[in-house]
């Protein structure tokens, strides 16, 4: 019989993501006000909070997507990042806000900032819905940071294991 797999309980409600994406909405909108601004969401994770966030931020903005992989059906990082789509726009000379959905070991977020910066963005800053700095290996710098979360396997909003549970409204934690 196959292993079902369930959320143990609900870290952060629906309500809860709500508010802090409008919060950074705004913030975003006023330090990048006049500025050529690109959102590049990391695939898969990020689509839901990206997409939420775009909603709230009230400037003209680029949006593109680029997809990493490190993770597999694993619970653990493997620690080797491959790019498996990347982004389309061009970025010289514009700023870039890597729209992340968690923040764990920081390598996959390592390898992206200096992989934004060859590719010779004005700047690269990250907006990361989750933050799990308890793991972290790699130190990296959060510009816009929604919440901090235990050590423990977050799933919904975005955030799968195995591809599921992604459709959650909020976020949980693995059983």
């Amino acid at each position: 019989m196959p292993h079902k797999i369930k959320p143990a309980h609900v870290l952060i409600s629906k309500s809860r993501l709500k508010r802090k994406i409008q919060k950074l909405g705004r913030q975003i909108s006023r330090d990048y006000k006049g500025k050529k601004l690109v959102l590049i969401g990391i695939l898969k994770g990020a689509f839901v909070f990206m997409a939420d966030l775009l909603r709230e931020i009230s400037i003209p903005v680029e949006i593109d997507f680029l997809q990493v992989v490190s993770y597999g059906a694993s619970k653990k990082s493997s620690g080797v990042i491959k790019v498996k789509k990347d982004i389309d726009l061009p970025i010289t000379g514009k700023h870039v806000l890597l729209v992340e959905d968690i923040v764990d070991y920081g390598y996959t977020l390592d390898y992206l900032l200096d992989f934004m910066e060859k590719k010779k963005a004005k700047s690269v800053k990250v907006c990361a819905l989750l933050d799990k700095p308890s793991r972290r290996k790699v130190n990296v710098p959060i510009a816009y940071k929604g919440f901090e979360v235990p050590d423990k396997f977050i799933v919904g909003f975005g955030l799968d294991f195995a591809e599921k549970l992604r459709n959650m409204p909020e976020v949980s934690n693995l059983e």
